[in-house]
């Protein structure tokens, strides 16, 4: 007896043992290891965590291999999400010294100045504040950079695309084309004032403000961004302006011929999210040149369900030859709510040769249902604009620039130390340092040395690249409307939920702190063997492998998504050549088949009737 009650006292004083919450994750591996083991619809797929290696990948049906594949990237995507969350989770309990560190770190409160705290710490307020004047945008070349221009115009001609043109660096704005896609989200907010609207007409006009008011922003002087690099990407983030929350912004560039930029902005506690991606071209007339973007973005106010698709104007260069070189937005763009019924027409006016101040950044337009016309608008796009209610005759501001301009959202950038190789800011560092100390030689030079590395990578690729954080989509656009397709890996258009806490970014994922269900339950006692420390090493060893592991497999299914996609091309090649060569000899012949029988009888048939001709007229001899 004594010996029993010694053995059940040692065992009280035992420590307590964490368990950590990897191991329910690796429970959902294994069930889905299992499954991937299973038949799936017409194919046969094995799978294995261990070796993680993709094979005996069955085609029956042309076409739906490539859409199990991306079924099973987007589960990956997601098990590799929660996995890079439970390894935090993981990682921080080795420090936790009991279940009171435990309960305060799951309070709703605690785990949102933690993960704010966090993004303080990663991310430096941007010190650029420059948002030029209202007006016309002008600027007069310096007498040493003007034989660099007239270089420039020997080597283009009247229609040319400047997409492969280089520029000199005197006209460079020192930061990248998918830095300046930002510019637009500085009052993203006003998209929050619209999800709080009961009316739909009411949000569309808040809408339209909102697009409005990213126009504004003008570089000092009449710059271009960098061209960026395939691969190349940015991220920043604002903060509200009551100090409660972020709105993200993510970038890519997906693709370089053509030049394609995909975007992703994100504030889902305040109830909206932007995605798009856009195409920049650029034309040469002669004695001036416009830079378009072809695209569109797809604004999603999440509590109503709404989605508002917007293309962009394009920007107007004169005065290259002759003149005064002075820059302005053109074109007219549309803002269309499918789900609502109402559509935006814009028109931004060019100034005509003898125009007046009058007519610098003058836009109008009017907002519709159906071809009925609600309201007009008409303003300057950098100064005021009103809006006329065609039902009522009330006429209201609808955006001052005057005034918007002491309401932006402070913008923060990733601090550089924390920047990888590709992020915008850390590749045209050099560059960038070099231009705003007036050196254009050493600017030209690292901005060569840039573009040099960007055409041997390209060279030595052995397979299509594939984009870290965006994917192809096609979804059909309005009509009229052209559509890039390219959509953000771990998009979320979901609403709000009550149990969410706090949206971030992290390693370019966007993503929110969720508020545990339920307190972590007292675990059983170690093993004599086992300590604190050992388990916590065995956890973060754990959640290396199975990250390692997931990297892999998600590298080996896009490897397989592509070579499928070339088989399947391949043999539709070969089934039409074959096709070909069957039809070839009757082509040549010029007749279908079948009827050579039936030209040996006709031909037969007009013999005899040619010699009972000859015998008929000719006479018979005695």
């Amino acid at each position: 007896m004594e010996n029993g009650a010694k053995k059940s006292a040692k065992a009280k004083e035992k420590p307590v043992r964490r368990r950590s919450s990897i191991f329910s994750l690796l429970k959902r591996q294994k069930k889905l290891t299992r499954q991937y083991s299973e038949p799936v619809g017409d194919y046969t797929r094995k799978y294995s965590m261990d070796s993680a290696i993709f094979s005996d990948y069955r085609k029956k049906e042309n076409g739906a291999a490539t859409a199990v594949i991306e079924r099973s990237l987007k589960q990956f995507a997601l098990c590799k999400i929660e996995l890079a969350g439970a390894a935090s989770d993981t990682d921080s309990e080795g420090s936790r010294g009991g279940m009171a560190d435990a309960q305060s770190r799951d309070d709703p409160a605690t785990r949102r100045q933690e993960v704010l705290a966090r993004i303080q710490s990663l991310y430096v307020e941007d010190p650029d504040r420059e948002i030029g004047a209202a007006g016309e945008l002008v600027e007069e070349v310096a007498e040493e950079n003007k034989s660099l221009l007239w270089f420039l115009l020997k080597q283009v001609r009247p229609g040319m695309d400047l997409s492969k043109v280089v520029l000199p660096t005197f006209i460079l704005e020192p930061r990248s084309f998918l830095d300046k896609l930002s510019d637009n989200y500085y009052h993203a907010d006003i998209l929050g004032q619209a999800q709080a609207l009961e009316d739909p007409y009411q949000r569309f006009r808040c809408v339209l403000r909102w697009y409005l008011s990213g126009l504004y922003k003008k570089p000092k002087g009449l710059k271009k961004p960098y061209n960026p690099v395939l691969g190349e990407i940015f991220r920043c983030c604002w903060r509200d302006r009551n100090g409660d929350g972020y709105t993200y912004y993510i970038a890519e560039q997906v693709s370089h011929h053509p030049p394609v930029s995909a975007f992703y902005v994100s504030n889902r506690k305040d109830g909206y999210v932007i995605e798009g991606s856009l195409l920049a071209r650029s034309k040469f007339y002669g004695n001036s040149t416009s830079a378009i973007l072809e695209g569109c973005a797809r604004i999603h106010l999440l509590n109503w369900g709404e989605t508002y698709v917007t293309t962009a104007p394009y920007a107007h260069c004169k005065g290259i030859v002759i003149g005064t070189l002075s820059m302005e937005l053109g074109g007219k763009v549309h803002i269309i709510c499918q789900d609502t019924g109402y559509q935006a027409d814009v028109e931004f006016k060019l100034r005509s040769f003898l125009g007046g101040a009058d007519q610098t950044n003058a836009i109008s337009g009017r907002i519709k249902k159906g071809k009925d016309t609600i309201a007009t608008v008409e303003g300057y796009w950098d100064g005021r604009i009103d809006i006329k209610d065609k039902r009522t005759g009330e006429e209201s501001n609808l955006l001052d620039v005057a005034v918007l301009k002491d309401q932006r959202m402070q913008r923060f950038l990733m601090k550089l130390e924390n920047q990888e190789e590709f992020e915008s800011q850390r590749l045209w560092i050099k560059v960038s340092e070099a231009i705003q100390n007036d050196d254009q030689v050493a600017a030209t030079e690292q901005k060569t040395l840039i573009e040099e590395a960007q055409r041997a990578r390209a060279r030595g690729l052995l397979s299509p690249w594939l984009p870290r954080l965006f994917r192809r989509d096609i979804r059909a656009p309005p009509e009229g409307i052209v559509d890039q397709g390219w959509r953000y890996n771990h998009v979320n258009t979901s609403p709000w939920q009550p149990d969410e806490i706090v949206e971030f970014e992290e390693a370019f994922v966007i993503s929110s702190a969720v508020a545990r269900a339920e307190r972590l339950r007292e675990p059983p006692p170690p093993s004599d063997s086992d300590s604190r420390d050992e388990l916590a090493r065995r956890s973060k060893t754990s959640a290396r492998t199975l990250k390692q592991a997931l990297l892999g497999i998600e590298s080996t299914l896009r490897e397989q998504s592509v070579t499928l996609e070339r088989l399947s091309k391949t043999v539709d090649l070969v089934e039409e050549g074959q096709r070909s060569l069957a039809l070839r000899p009757q082509a040549a012949a010029g007749v279908p088949p079948g009827s050579h029988a039936w030209d040996l009888f006709v031909g037969f048939f007009f013999a005899l009737v040619l010699q009972a001709l000859h015998s008929w007229l000719t006479p018979a001899r005695d």
